[in-house]
């Protein structure tokens, strides 16, 4: 597979991280994430933001660009995929600061932001703002417990404004609001096809099992009409199916063999009781128990 850099954007709570670990086997991609936990001050800017903002931002600025500089030919390795672009860090400073505080980042940021490498595609993922509040709950970090509606409501505001007006990189928008990527294959698959049909680099092909001799003498004796009873495409399809399932249980199977959070048992039951599903819809689809 040839080398790219793909970002993948979007406000807080929009599942930028997830998708950027979802597609990283898929691509055999190494992971750019932002490192976001580093910053000391960002507990306390959810707590007061006029207060902390100028001291956020430029931590958040120099930790950025001293990452994008340790990837400065990102795909001299391979594919790289990342959960930000360095452009977010201007975006939320403009949210966030003002007058000579803005003015002072401005002038530091234009002389930085010249000596980032930019993406081959910017991954664009949109929501709603109770669907980035229900998520931003979900994951539960304390210092977003008390995350303010109307900072998101702007934070995504800010988003669609600035994906407005890009025209420097490739863009994939992406509507995220019915996409549940994490426990629908089918989902993670289109956006994954969507990936590939933008950077122009072919569509994925599973390769099917081979038949031994036994199993070629019996598909060759099987009934015309039970071969015919469903169509070919679609059988291919449950196995697709089937088999990205079973690649997902093996992923979480094949982590930490240290005790398990109830999480992360209620994730593997999850995706084990999909796995089984589309597996027994393979069955009936080739009429075997």
């Amino acid at each position: 597979m040839r080398s790219f850099f793909l970002a993948i954007e979007g406000p807080i709570g929009v599942g930028k991280t997830t998708l950027a670990r979802l597609l990283q086997p898929r691509f055999t991609a190494r992971l750019l994430l932002e490192a976001f936990e580093e910053n000391p001050f960002l507990s306390d800017f959810y707590g007061d933001r006029a207060r902390y903002a100028f001291q956020t931002q430029m931590f958040f600025l120099l930790s950025r660009y001293r990452q994008q500089q340790e990837v400065s030919r990102p795909t001299a390795n391979g594919p790289l995929i990342g959960d930000y672009t360095f452009s977010k860090d201007a975006l939320f400073a403009r949210l966030n600061l003002e007058g000579d505080e803005l003015e002072m980042y401005e002038r530091l940021y234009s002389v930085l932001a010249e000596r980032v490498v930019p993406p081959d595609l910017v991954i664009y993922l949109q929501a709603d703002v109770d669907a980035l509040m229900a998520r931003i709950a979900a994951r539960d970090r304390p210092y977003e417990r008390k995350m303010d509606r109307d900072y998101i409501a702007r934070v995504a505001a800010a988003y669609e404004r600035h994906f407005s007006n890009v025209t420097s990189t490739s863009l994939l928008t992406i509507d995220t609001n019915d996409l549940n990527y994490v426990r629908d294959a089918s989902a993670l698959a289109f956006v994954e096809g969507k990936v590939r049909k933008a950077l122009g680099i072919g569509a994925y092909q599973q390769s099917l099992p081979q038949l031994d001799e036994v199993g070629k003498a019996q598909l060759a004796s099987a009934p015309a009409k039970r071969a015919r009873s469903t169509p070919q495409g679609e059988v291919v399809g449950k196995f697709l199916a089937a088999n990205e399932a079973m690649g997902r249980l093996g992923a979480l199977l094949g982590e930490d063999g240290g005790e398990r959070s109830e999480a992360q048992v209620s994730q593997l039951r999850d995706v084990l009781d999909e796995a089984l599903e589309r597996l027994s819809s393979l069955a009936a689809a080739i009429h075997t128990d």
